[in-house]
């Protein structure tokens, strides 16, 4: 790193639907500049960027990981993310740390979901873009067709760089576009060939095409253009360079990184035209004045870097990843926390390869590395110098949509398995944990199946709890469904003085998810107004526990309106107990019912599987609400109860073979089908009664 500049630092990104050759892509880059000496394989387990025991295991990207290389004077930090809407958060903090997103696209299945959810993303984030179609040496791919998808996608900003030498299995090859060279792969090594004759066409059509998008973005060109005259080489490639600085430019690479066809294109293409570490913009916010302000990134100036993620070791403690925007980070340094406004000490800095850590003396301007031991800084916090702090941008982590109840499978291990959640919860910021103390279990949520089947995982292997899965309770509601009054009279006589409490009471039902009202009509004292708030309480109490199967009565007004004391032998308790009974009696009267939770639920597929999906949600007595396209996709929204919603993933993952993804949140309560209240009331019976 020594002779490197942050001029010359690329930092970027890996994204994509799942099982898009991600990986492949960055450890075909670790090959070529030298980190490894082979192709990394995450089907045989040799890969740098999947280590861990979960993805060789499954063979998948569950962590994002970092990896670094030197291609040519050109510094490359890659950071590798899961595809997988599971990971969410992973992918997520891989955006916040890159400078230019890659979109990795399988060309047998073209744009996917996870497509156009990492494109959504990274414009979040005003993060650059290129776009990589992958896989290109399989059977049946056309890239021409990506490439037209891509435009309809994309609406113009597509600008195809590269283009294929032969189709399926007869690709070999890149032409480029810019450089007018042509290279094929024989035995893993590239030479340089002649443009083949037969690829004439297309080649003076996509110039075309790239002459005209670079026409479009720069006035000068465009008035060239319309007049007929040349525009240069060297003009195209000035205006490509702004272009994908300006967010204005997509452009389109090709290859197969699995055999290494078109990384080595990439690379030269990444070194020339994305932008470096100095070259973007800094966006933040002014802690004192909370003014919005934007920065050029400055080696020699003030400290500002942003923690992306955080990893739970069990040795050496939380290790946090960190992306330096601007300034250096070196140990021994006393830099401040923005996000918590604290002061923070810096002591080891690691650079990061996978899952090897190396010592560095420094994190200069755009370079990303690990710190340890570091007191109150969790992930997407902001480091910065106290004489100009900038607090830039949080993650916006989304909310956990799953739950499912664990149990330790060894008594005792409560302390142990609350650690350990503790700890996967800062490495995970989608990931939550409590106790629900109406439904008597411990609750772990997440984005998915997998993603809790992870986390468990890592509670096992990390933390060394092992646990076992239950189905989550539901949190039903009862309430009353018309309007009924009754007396609760509570009355004790002992040895001394007795007890006397005396209520009478009207109960309505309210709207549903207006709650609670209480409501007080006494008058000429009947009951002495310092006993009312002891019947409010009793009502309160009684509601808790509720009156039907157990479970706590909602959206209900309680008045009372008459009642009687006795001077001696009244009470605060002999009141609560008379409106605990005078509630119960009331609330018979009126019709008790059962409640159920129901949720959003958002459900976005291929058309291809719409019809499934749909009778699917049918048969969880689900209510289709409308669907809208979404993309090359279809988002299907619903209402469906949350009894009928367990393990839902798993079952939309096998009927849409991994390409559909939904997200849930509460709506409100509705009345349980009889037949159905009846068994969840007689369960509810038998539970109490053990």
């Amino acid at each position: 790193m020594k002779d490197i500049t942050p001029d010359r630092i690329k930092n970027i990104g890996l994204f994509g639907h799942s099982g898009c050759g991600k990986t492949s892509f960055g450890e075909a880059i670790l090959y070529l500049t030298g980190e490894n000496t082979r192709l990394g394989r995450t089907d045989d387990g040799t890969s740098i960027l999947d280590y861990d025991e979960d993805e060789i295991e499954r063979k998948t990207s569950i962590n994002l990981s970092l990896g670094y290389g030197i291609y040519k004077d050109t510094f490359f930090n890659i950071i590798d993310t899961p595809g997988y809407a599971d990971f969410t958060g992973d992918l997520l903090c891989g955006v916040w740390a890159c400078d230019t997103g890659v979109i990795i696209i399988d060309a047998t299945s073209g744009i996917e979901f996870g497509t156009e959810l990492v494109s959504q993303y990274l414009s979040n984030a005003d993060k650059a873009k290129v776009i990589f179609v992958n896989k290109l040496k399989k059977e049946h791919t056309d890239f021409y067709k990506i490439v037209g998808e891509l435009k309809g996608f994309f609406k113009g900003k597509i600008c195809p760089i590269n283009l294929p030498m032969g189709k399926g299995e007869d690709f070999s090859g890149i032409v480029s576009l810019l450089t007018d060279k042509a290279f094929a792969y024989k035995g893993g090594k590239r030479e340089e060939v002649a443009i083949p004759k037969e690829m004439e066409s297309e080649i003076a059509e996509y110039r075309d095409l790239l002459t005209e998008v670079m026409a479009d973005i720069d006035d000068s060109l465009m008035e060239k253009y319309l007049e007929g005259k040349e525009i240069t080489p060297e003009e195209i490639k000035r205006a490509l360079k702004r272009g994908i600085e300006s967010k204005r430019i997509i452009p389109v690479l090709c290859g197969d990184a699995y055999f290494n066809i078109g990384i080595e294109e990439f690379l030269e293409f990444a070194a020339e035209y994305l932008p470096s570490s100095l070259e973007i913009e800094i966006k933040g916010k002014n802690p004192k004045t909370e003014a919005e302000e934007k920065k050029r990134p400055e080696p020699e100036g003030p400290l500002i870097a942003l923690t992306f993620k955080t990893v739970a070791d069990p040795h050496i403690g939380d290790l946090i990843y960190t992306r330096v925007f601007s300034g250096r980070l070196e140990p021994g340094m006393t830099v401040y926390n923005v996000s918590v406004d604290s002061q923070e000490r810096i002591n080891q800095i690691y650079r990061i390869k996978g899952k090897e850590r190396r010592e560095v003396n420094s994190l200069n301007t755009g370079e990303i590395g690990g710190l340890v031991k570091l007191k109150k800084t969790k992930t997407s916090h902001t480091l910065a110098h106290s004489s100009s702090p900038l607090l830039l941008p949080t993650i916006p982590f989304p909310d956990p949509s799953i739950s499912i109840a664990i149990v330790p499978k060894t008594k005792g291990d409560e302390e142990r398995v609350s650690n350990g959640l503790a700890r996967l919860h800062s490495e995970d910021p989608t990931f939550a944990y409590h106790y629900d103390t109406e439904l008597k279990q411990q609750l772990v949520s997440g984005l998915g199946e997998l993603h809790l089947d992870v986390i468990l995982g890592k509670l096992k292997k990390k933390f060394g709890v092992d646990v076992e899965v239950q189905r989550p309770k539901i949190p039903y509601r009862e309430t009353i469904k018309g309007r009924a009054e009754a007396q609760g009279k509570y009355k004790k006589q002992t040895g001394g003085h007795g007890q006397y409490g005396d209520v009478w009471l009207r109960l309505e039902p309210l709207p549903r998810g207006k709650g609670f009202e209480f409501g007080n009509e006494i008058f000429g004292g009947v009951v002495p107004s310092k006993y009312i708030p002891s019947v409010e309480k009793g009502v309160r109490e009684t509601m808790a526990q509720g009156v039907l199967a157990g479970f706590p009565v909602i959206d209900l007004k309680v008045t009372l309106y008459d009642g009687s004391y006795h001077p001696v032998d009244s009470s605060d308790i002999a009141f609560k107990i008379a409106a605990s009974i005078g509630f119960k009696a009331a609330a018979e009267k009126a019709g008790l019912t059962l409640l159920e939770p129901i949720y959003e639920v958002e459900v976005t597929v291929p058309e291809t599987y719409m019809g499934d999906v749909i009778g699917d949600i049918n048969s969880r007595r689900g209510k289709i609400q409308g669907m809208e396209p979404s993309g090359g996709f279809q988002k299907i929204k619903a209402l469906v109860p949350l009894a009928e919603m367990y393990k839902y993933s798993t079952t939309l993952r096998s009927m849409t073979q991994g390409r559909g993804y939904f997200k849930m949140r509460f709506s409100h309560y509705e009345e349980v089908p009889k037949e159905i209240a009846s068994k969840i009331i007689e369960e509810a019976k038998r539970e109490r009664n053990k």
